[in-house]
């Protein structure tokens, strides 16, 4: 596949040079966890040369030699490309408390350190 000269991608382009829906790259994209295109000021999805690479590579594996998901997810894993711990977050589960949470606590023993210092000097 030829790519054109450019550096970002949008999704209708990308499903284009790939034969495929764009809803497809979509549900890819929750498949594989190493497909996290960025977002652009509009909130339209902004695919790198390297994530259209992936995409023609999950795309080969899954059109072509007939893998599975799993089967394709595990051929990325040994070539490096995908992730080895694959953890879903639950569904639903927001984790912005616990990490405002996790901030608090790093501050209140920065703050404590700081203190034990001033005291030493």
């Amino acid at each position: 596949m030829q790519l054109p000269q450019k550096i970002y991608f949008r999704i209708g382009e990308v499903a284009r040079l790939l034969g495929v829906a764009p809803h497809v790259i979509r549900f890819w994209e929750t498949e594989f966890k190493s497909l996290r295109p960025q977002k652009s000021a509009t909130g339209q999805r902004v695919y790198t040369r390297r994530d259209v690479e992936r995409l023609a590579t999950i795309r080969r594996l899954l059109k072509e030699e007939r893998y599975t998901l799993e089967g394709a997810r595990k051929y990325l894993r040994e070539k490096g490309v995908e992730p080895l711990d694959v953890t879903p977050e639950p569904a639903g589960v927001d984790r912005t408390e616990t990490l405002r949470a996790a901030l608090l606590s790093a501050r209140e023993r920065l703050a404590s350190a700081l203190q034990t210092l001033d005291r030493s000097a």
